[in-house]
């Protein structure tokens, strides 16, 4: 028997080329399977009937059953609409159409009787139905309707008369045209142990429910689904690459580590600090590669931490490497690493695209030959032109900023892949690592170093101009630096914001004793580079910027963030942004400006950032408020699968679920022979969408 549900969607009845080609562009629906797996964003119960007289304006949807008494027409022009005059017996209400007037009149007759389903609105002290949904009542059954789906559309799809109706309408004669259930995905003994819907009924469900628990459960079990197989493939292949891959065996902790333990390190490290090292050097000595996530909270000591497990590498007579996402953080990294080693014989080389002819062939050689034993560098060291005598471990900074296949390249710069740290300073979730980087050891530096204070973040209303300006003359007069970051380059006629060059222009006004800089993502490398180096010197006191500065940019003496028109920032950015300043001794502010009327979310946002300054719980709080798609890094992490249903802020609890069952059955399986497990490797493969083992190179 043929399976529909891999039929292009065209072939459906009603649907046909054109339809078809509008539901590919603007939905990427193909095949009957993604038409049922196109779910809808809410429903509405309409098993009840409502009388014309309980209705009122402040109704979300109604459903009433009546007759149409007379049509007539208001207006001319784009102001013309069309006005039904409908009439239940005991009460009038008009129904109103702004456009289709045609088709309205000559497809609803008079004194017929008709369901009409909407959201009444008020109009001149009367309440009207706009655009309402109209039904027979021949042959219409409230009882079976429950309740009733609705599809997101594009206005692309709209204009064609291809709305949500249409949709459901698609999902119906899908289900209706099936000659057998759709093929379950999940073994049965999973189906009875978790007490899952079958996928057929679920699927089913989820379009057409006829009450809210059954909605409930036909969205758990595809849920669960989807985060299991994440998972599921996650942990696979993650103990695919701990037998596949054997690593480079750092056998030692040598005169390296040890003289700069004892002698160059001035400072005594923290307790996070001292576990993290421990960790990676059980991971390096261990005989299996190391594929390890460290985060930490910006000036929380992470690049110590990985020159220190650069250093067991050297011990073991083994290069390093550190790639940064911008020349200006690569530079950083050079300048603080050199200041860490001076007066060991330690040979480290910096290269960037910048740097080119006779240096940069110096340098190339140097590497090739094992001369230079760390090399910090940019995306130039991914080039074909850079090889390595014996690559032992690469640290990867900031690593949202890199993709999947560029860190990838870095494995075929050794016979033998090398030890993988990658760093991060955006708290994850643990929800979001789980899924993202589940198949990465996880490192946390939870705590500062000794004598830093906490910033102070202060919420101020941008019609207190005259007070932000005096808090930043004072930071100025103390001798130290400010950030004013704008979320525009140049004015939006949409977006009432203000915009870096107004902001710059008036700045440059209010302070006209005082240098400024201005730095922004449209501006060519070089010249950013020249503003930013004015900046870390000192040569300007204030430096006015876009999110560029968001990453890297390591100034002590800047004292002052101030994030002009915040409520256009996530939680997670605005953390970025004022991990810029609070890097040296002295106290700290971050000044979060808005103007006066904000939404609920917004005011949650701001709160949550002047209560707290603990990235995790801002990141736990991002999460809740945004959803993953929206958090910086998902976009480029190597997720296998896109999320449909599962929310990884609300979810939490399913996806510890879905990943402690995945992990019974690969401990239980860990060949894949048992035969009541094939649907699971099956699926896996049906669901992969790339041949690429992306878990053992994130």
């Amino acid at each position: 028997m043929a399976d529909i549900t891999e039929y292009d969607v065209k072939y459906l009845p009603g649907v046909g080329p054109s339809r078809a080609k509008l539901l590919h562009d603007e939905l990427h629906i193909h095949t009957v399977r993604d038409l049922l797996y196109c779910f809808p964003y809410k429903h509405i119960d309409r098993s009840r009937l409502y009388y014309i007289h309980e209705l009122n304006a402040d109704m979300p949807y109604v459903q009433i059953k009546g007759q149409i008494l007379s049509y007539e027409t208001e207006g001319e022009g784009r102001k013309r609409r069309l006005v039904a005059h409908f009439s239940d017996g005991r009460g009038v209400v008009d129904l109103v159409w702004f456009q289709g007037i045609k088709y309205i009149t000559s497809r609803y007759k008079l004194h017929k009787d008709y369901i009409v389903f909407g959201r009444p609105a008020g109009y001149n002290g009367r309440i009207n139905i706009p655009h309402p949904d109209i039904d027979e009542v021949d042959g219409l059954s409230l009882a079976n309707m429950g309740l009733r789906p609705y599809y997101s559309t594009t206005e692309k799809m709209k204009r064609s008369g291809l709305n949500s109706r249409s949709i459901e309408n698609f999902v119906q004669t899908a289900f209706s045209r099936l000659e057998q259930p759709v093929e379950e995905t999940l073994p049965s003994y999973l189906l009875q142990e978790l007490h899952l819907m079958p996928l057929d009924e679920a699927l089913r469900k989820m379009h057409f429910p006829q009450n809210a628990d059954e909605f409930g459960r036909a969205n758990y079990r595809l849920k669960f689904e989807e985060l299991f197989y994440i998972q599921l493939n996650i942990l696979r292949y993650s103990r695919d690459r701990l037998q596949k891959y054997r690593g480079l065996n750092f056998a030692k902790v040598g005169e390296y580590f040890m003289q700069f333990f004892t002698q160059n390190l001035r400072f005594e490290l923290t307790g996070a600090q001292k576990r993290v090292l421990r960790e990676i050097r059980k991971d390096v000595g261990s005989g299996r590669q190391m594929n390890r996530l460290l985060q930490g909270d910006v000036g929380s000591g992470k690049t110590l931490v990985a020159l220190m497990s650069m250093l067991m590498a050297l011990d073991n007579g083994y290069q390093a490497c550190i790639m940064a996402p911008t020349e200006i953080l690569a530079e950083q990294h050079f300048k603080t690493f050199t200041e860490f080693l001076q007066g060991m014989d330690v040979h480290i080389e910096l290269l960037t695209g910048s740097i080119k002819g006779k240096r940069r062939e110096q340098i190339l050689t140097g590497v090739k030959s094992g001369e230079v034993q760390i090399l910090v560098g940019t995306h130039a060291v991914l080039e074909d032109t850079v090889g390595f005598s014996s690559l032992g471990l690469v640290v990867i900074d900031e690593q949202h900023r890199f993709g999947v296949a560029q860190r990838a390249r870095l494995w075929t710069k050794n016979d033998q892949p090398p030890h993988v740290l990658v760093m991060t300073a955006t708290p994850i979730p643990r929800t979001l690592a789980m899924t993202l980087y589940g198949d990465l050891d996880v490192s946390v530096i939870d705590e500062l170093p000794p004598g830093r204070k906490p910033i102070q973040t202060l919420h101020q209303y941008d019609n207190h101009r005259e007070t932000l300006y005096r808090g930043i003359r004072q930071q100025i007069v103390s001798g130290r630096q400010v950030y004013v970051v704008y979320p525009l380059i140049q004015e939006s006629e949409k977006m009432d914001i203000k915009n870096l060059e107004d902001g710059y222009a008036q700045l440059c006004k209010v302070f006209p004793e005082y240098s400024i800089s201005k730095v922004h993502g449209k501006m060519k490398p070089s010249e950013k580079d020249v503003e930013m180096q004015r900046f870390v010197s000192g040569e300007t006191q204030i430096l006015v910027a876009t999110t560029v500065i968001e990453v890297g940019v390591n100034v002590p003496n800047a004292s002052m963030m101030v994030i002009e028109n915040a409520e256009r920032f996530g939680l997670a950015q605005l953390h970025q942004l004022r991990g810029r300043v609070g890097r040296g001794a002295e106290q700290s502010y971050c000044i979060l400006v808005t103007k006066y009327q904000l939404s609920a979310e917004t005011k949650k946002r701001i709160t949550i950032m002047t209560e707290s300054t603990d990235g995790f719980e801002i990141a736990e709080a991002d999460l809740k408020l945004r959803g993953p798609g929206d958090l910086e890094g998902t976009q480029q992490s190597g997720m296998a699968f896109d999320l449909r249903l599962a929310n990884l802020g609300r979810d939490g609890q399913i996806l510890q679920l879905a990943r402690d069952v995945a992990t019974r059955i690969l401990d239980e399986d860990p060949q894949g022979v048992n035969p009541q497990n094939a649907i699971l490797w099956k699926q896996l493969v049906a669901l992969r969408k790339t041949h690429v083992n992306w878990s053992s190179i994130s």
